[in-house]
């Protein structure tokens, strides 16, 4: 593994010595007005592990697409999404766990996926919630742990993408710039047009924002 990647944490290498699997898990989109959370769960090869993999956020753009196309290429990877109108009918956490386990899902049903897999969450929550697997939280994940981190790099590029795509049908909010979290641009936006079918309707800033309008209209 190249240097300039997120560490090998206690818990992986305590796994791959067992020749156990592990599944690091990371989502994006949290704090999001508008688009989904999306999550990636990724296993790696302990033997192969990608170089330039690190935090998503410490990441160019350009260094994420190149570190997601290693990750895809050498490890084996799922994507679980919940949209911006399950977030509003179930709250930020309960969106999170089916995005969860939606990718956990998916990964179990791929080819090669492992049988009895370490899962690695980042955050400090059991967020997958199933009986008969073994998770570990780990708060920071993505900073300490190869594996997380790769998961935060895949979701990342991945949902931006899809704000990408979106932003050709809703084009006053500047989502491909954005991303659908509240820059100036976009509650700017949010103040002149309202909003459209893809923001998170239930929550309590951009209700503020989008209420006085409608009082005026």
């Amino acid at each position: 593994m190249s240097g300039d990647s997120a560490p090998v944490s206690p818990a992986e290498r305590a796994a791959w010595d067992r020749g156990r699997a592990v599944v690091g898990i990371d989502e994006v989109g949290r704090g999001a007005w508008a688009g989904p959370v999306t999550v990636a769960a990724v296993v790696l090869a302990p033997d192969a592990l990608p170089s330039g993999v690190r935090d998503s956020k410490q990441l160019t753009p350009q260094a994420r697409t190149a570190a997601d196309l290693r990750v895809r290429t050498h490890g084996l990877v799922a994507l679980g999404r919940a949209s911006n109108d399950e977030v509003d009918e179930f709250g930020l956490a309960g969106a999170l766990g089916l995005a969860v386990r939606r990718a956990f899902k998916d990964l179990c049903a791929l080819p090669g996926a492992p049988s009895d897999p370490l899962v690695l969450i980042d955050g400090p929550h059991d967020l997958l919630r199933e009986r008969d697997v073994e998770v570990a939280t780990l708060v920071s994940g993505d900073a300490f742990s190869i594996s997380i981190a790769a998961a935060s790099v895949v979701a990342k590029v991945e949902r931006d993408a899809e704000m990408v795509r979106a932003a050709a049908h809703h084009p006053a909010y500047a989502f491909e710039r954005n991303k659908g979290y509240p820059s100036p641009e976009h509650v700017a936006a949010l103040e002149r047009e309202g909003a459209c079918l893809l923001h998170r309707h239930s929550w309590a800033p951009l209700q503020r924002l989008v209420q006085p309008r409608l009082a005026l209209d």
